[in-house]
């Protein structure tokens, strides 16, 4: 039996799961969250599988001491010794295009591991700091790479180059890599369970960062986030696509800085902005049913953004089989569905009503009848980066 450890780092937060391994079945033995890492009010979650979940006001001024934190934890409840671990998987945000699976973490890679998270401007260098803790705490556990964006590397050179200068991508590696790639890869792979006979999916990770992802008989073949997390549709607080000169033009007009810029394009914009300062869709869905002006506008905008996406995929895979809300507005909000669903009836999607009320639960929502099947499946990434690292590790 292997017990993997799986490390999800932000900057000022860590989510981890315990799971321990069989013979390829697996068991989720413990799971948590640190937050406000490196700021005052920082708690620690526990939970042990099948019992209550504890929750601690502890100071946890970085990423190293919040590991050893966790660590103590789990000798308290679920592991004897720190022998039992076996390995450590991480999430990384970023693979570039030298990681086109996920990998073991050694000398040699690790500066291009590195190299790879500085291509996101926002998050990037977060995604690092469980790696170096862990190299502290624990140098001889065999760690992990998992990368969001390994699903998209088989997008075929037309739907990842811009129709910029060469250079700009030969030297600069610049061009479209996708992300949410292991949420998108694991649901995909659960539909195939489902229905064997879906060889051409659109997949809709919708959480508060979203993109959607075309798939043929597994793989990816276009999906909606591109350079950076920025793009594609609209998100919680993310302006989605935006005509390119946009950025140029308020910088020159407003005398704003890129650092500003950026900030507003990534921390101001989306639902938030639509919205009138809401970024969880929960409360614009609330205000949406009650009635309110502004959330009818962003509802309306985020929808409307959604379904041209997949329309677009439609064309570029030559029809649809299935199409699978995730994430957690996907898995999460009925209303979404039935919105979207209702726009899409002309391909002869059939919504169930009953079954779409269902939340958080893997369930066919569209009719017997419907031509385009239609599926709400929960992700879980941290299962696939927990798989990942057994299977490079054993």
């Amino acid at each position: 039996m292997k017990k993997i450890l799986v490390l999800n780092s932000g900057s000022s937060s860590l989510k981890y799961r315990l799971f321990s391994f069989n013979n390829n079945e697996h068991t989720l033995l413990a799971k948590g969250l640190a937050e406000r890492i490196g700021l005052d009010g920082s708690t620690l979650s526990f939970q042990q599988t099948g019992q209550e979940k504890q929750k601690f006001s502890i100071d946890l001024p970085n990423h190293e001491v919040t590991l050893k934190e966790i660590l103590n934890l789990l000798l308290k409840n679920v592991l004897s010794s720190i022998d039992e671990l076996s390995a450590v998987g991480h999430r990384l945000g970023h693979g570039g295009e030298t990681f086109k699976s996920s990998t073991i973490i050694t000398k040699d890679n690790i500066s291009q591991i590195r190299e790879a998270q500085n291509l996101l401007p926002l998050h990037g260098k977060a995604f690092m700091h469980g790696i170096e803790a862990m190299q502290k705490l624990l140098p001889n556990i065999p760690q992990v790479a998992v990368f969001d964006t390994a699903f998209h590397q088989t997008m075929p050179e037309k739907a990842y180059l811009y129709a910029l200068p060469m250079e700009q991508y030969t030297k600069h590696h610049i061009r479209r890599y996708g992300f949410h790639g292991t949420s998108h890869y694991f649901v995909s792979r659960e539909l195939q369970k489902i229905m064997p006979s879906a060889h051409k999916i659109i997949s809709c990770h919708l959480g508060s960062g979203g993109s959607i992802t075309a798939i043929k008989d597994g793989k990816s073949i276009d999906t909606s986030l591109g350079f950076t997390g920025t793009g594609g549709i609209v998100m919680g607080t993310r302006c989605g696509d935006i005509d390119a000169f946009v950025p140029l033009h308020i910088m020159q007009t407003q005398n704003k800085t890129s650092e500003e810029v950026h900030l507003m394009l990534n921390k101001e914009c989306g639902l938030y902005a639509l919205s009138g300062g809401y970024s969880d869709s929960r409360d614009v869905e609330d205000r949406y049913i009650a009635g309110d002006k502004m959330a009818h506008t962003a509802y309306d905008v985020y929808i409307h953004g959604i379904i041209k996406y997949i329309g677009a995929y439609i064309a570029v895979l030559g029809g649809v089989d299935a199409i699978i809300f995730t994430a957690g507005i996907g898995e999460n909000s009925p209303l979404l569905r039935q919105k979207i669903c209702e726009q899409l009836s002309y391909l002869g999607i059939k919504l169930d009503e009953k079954n779409n009320q269902l939340r958080g639960q893997t369930a066919e929502i569209s009719t017997p009848d419907s031509k385009v099947k239609v599926f709400v499946i929960p992700t879980d990434e941290e299962l696939v980066i927990a798989e990942d690292t057994y299977r490079l590790t054993a």
